[in-house]
This record gives C-alpha cells, sequence and structure tokens, in this order.
C-alpha cells in the first residue's frame, strides 16, 4: 500500500472525444431535459388537480412521471456541467451517492412498470374484481413497495462498495458513476459485489420482464375475445404504446448491464445509457399519457379554461 497513493477523486471521462460537438451535446440535452421535466410535471399536476384522473392508471403514471424526473436529474446536471468544464472530476462520495439514487430510482422503476402491466391486466382480463382488488389503499402500498424494495436493494452494494479501495488509475469512462467502470478501478477484491450486481440485474429486469410479457400474453388473448374492432383497436394501441416504453427501457438495461463483456464501458455502452436516462424519460409522458384520451380530454377542458375563457367549460 506504502507504493500506492489512494485516490478519493474521480475523473468522468463522458463525451470528451466529441470535442467540436460538446456545446451543440448541450444545448440539445438540456432541452431534452427541460421538456422531460416540464412533460412530467404536467402529467403530475393534471393527475393531482384534476379529479377525473383520480384513478388507479393515472396514480401509477403519476409516480412513474416523478420517478423519471428523479432519475433524469441524478445524471443529467451533472453531465450538462462537465460537457461545458475542463475540471470533470467528482469526489469517491458524491460517485457513490450519485450510484445509489440511480440504480435505486431506476429498480424503483422496473417495478411500478411491472405494476402498471399488472393493473391493465386487471382492467380488461378481470373487470368485474378489478375495483375491489384496485383500490385506493391497495395501490397507495403497491407503490410505496417499489419505492421502498428499490431503495432497499441497492443499500447492500453500495455499503460494500464503500470498504473498497481505489489506486490506480482514476478515469471513469462514463457520463456518470455507473458500477462496472467503477468497480473495475478497485484495487480490493470485487468479485462479490460484482456477483450482487449480477443477481439484482436478474431479479430487477428478466424478473419483471418475463411477468410483463406474461401479462401482455394474457392481455393480448382477452382483447382477441372483445366483439367491437374499435375496442380491440384501442386496447392494442394502449399496448403497444405501453410495449414501446418497456422495450426501450428493458433493451437498454440488458445491453448494458447483462450481456458479456460488460466490464468495459464503450462508446456504445455510453450512448445506449444515455437513452436510458434522458430520451425514454422524455417519450414517457407522450407516450404513456399524452395519447390517452381522457387525459386529452383533460388537457382540452384545462386548455379552455385558461386561454379561452368558455363559461361551459368552467361549469
Amino acid at each position: 500500500v506504502g507504493n500506492y497513493s489512494i485516490v478519493t477523486e474521480f475523473v468522468l471521462l463522458g463525451f470528451s472525444h466529441l470535442h467540436e460537438f460538446q456545446v451543440l451535446l448541450f444545448a440539445l440535452i438540456l432541452l431534452i431535459y427541460v421538456l422531460t421535466l416540464l412533460g412530467n410535471l404536467a402529467i403530475i399536476s393534471l393527475t393531482c388537480l384534476d379529479s377525473h384522473l383520480h384513478l388507479p392508471m393515472y396514480f401509477f403514471f403519476c409516480n412513474l412521471s416523478l420517478m423519471e424526473m428523479l432519475v433524469t436529474s441524478t445524471v443529467v446536471p451533472r453531465m450538462l456541467a462537465d460537457l461545458l468544464s475542463t475540471h470533470k472530476t467528482m469526489s469517491l462520495a458524491e460517485c457513490l451517492i450519485q450510484s445509489f439514487f440511480y440504480f435505486s430510482l431506476g429498480s424503483a422503476n422496473f417495478l411500478i412498470l411491472t405494476v402498471m402491466v399488472f393493473d391493465h391486466y386487471m382492467a380488461i382480463c378481470r373487470p368485474p374484481h378489478y375495483p375491489t382488488i384496485m383500490n385506493g389503499s391497495a395501490c397507495v402500498k403497491l407503490v410505496v413497495a417499489c419505492w421502498v424494495v428499490g431503495f432497499l436493494s441497492i443499500v447492500s452494494p453500495t455499503l460494500q462498495k464503500i470498504q473498497l479501495w481505489f489506486c490506480g488509475p482514476n478515469i471513469v469512462d462514463n457520463y456518470f458513476c455507473d458500477s462496472a467502470p467503477l468497480l473495475k478501478l478497485a484495487c480490493s477484491d470485487t468479485h462479490h459485489i460484482e456477483r450482487m450486481v449480477l443477481f439484482l440485474s436478474l431479479l430487477f429486469v428478466l424478473t419483471t420482464m418475463l411477468l410483463i410479457i406474461l401479462s401482455y400474453v394474457l392481455v393480448v388473448a382477452a382483447v382477441l375475445h372483445i366483439p367491437s374492432s374499435s375496442g380491440r383497436q384501442k386496447a392494442f394501441s394502449t399496448c403497444a404504446s405501453n410495449l414501446t416504453v418497456v422495450v426501450l427501457g428493458y433493451g437498454s438495461a440488458i445491453f448494458i448491464y447483462m450481456r458479456p463483456g460488460k466490464g468495459h464501458s464503450t462508446h456504445l455502452n455510453k450512448v445506449v445509457a444515455l437513452v436510458t436516462a434522458v430520451v425514454t424519460s422524455f417519450l414517457n409522458p407522450f407516450i404513456f399519457t399524452f395519447r390517452n384520451g381522457k387525459v386529452k380530454e383533460v388537457i382540452e377542458d384545462v386548455t379552455k379554461r385558461i386561454f379561452l375563457r368558455d363559461p361551459a367549460a368552467c361549469r
């Protein structure tokens, strides 16, 4: 140990290889980030303020929007600052805190997506039992469980990362403190942490994905029995929207964290991670909510109240 200095801060490479595009990339990501915040805040505000949206589906949408805002905010502000800065260092404590919140919120996000699909399944496949099972108390308990389980699951690997020591290179080839590039720099044994990370990836990614696939198979089977063609088309449209987000979220997670040779953070890994942290969070309000018929009606009603001052719309 005496021949080495202990590393206490790391340099985030980010997208430093794109020297001539730093300002353009900053402007593009900033625009998407602001629109993401505005879109998700709009969903939360509409759900809270309009009684027509006080239903389980929109309650889950609201929580998903909150999670998306928080996940994006754990990495994007720092990434934006680094794009315009020559000092791209982050202390070990900051690195571990960012990593903890990113993966905690990400785990909770997978769980809430599963709960949303379960709600969709109950509404289509078990309509007589839906009001009883998916009541207000049950919905709150499900959401609280998603948040609590998501955060508690990352406590143990984070505590183990705190006990690691770093003595060699301090360059993280990513725009945030991802687990694989960070563990690669550790001078102490990381096999136990890597196995735990793989187990959590299997638990939160593959298990929830299989549950979602099973639910959608049952939903599609039920939709095919709907006599009305317009009803089938509406149900399939909703399923297609939900599956778009599921494919984006799960596809990127599997590519980054569960494929062989993931220890080396490549430029492609960073692009895929950027899609997960920025683009998916931006698309979710439009895919899940703004395409929803009832949400459109509420938005039109609010627009009339604000801009048209239509007395009939206010009654």
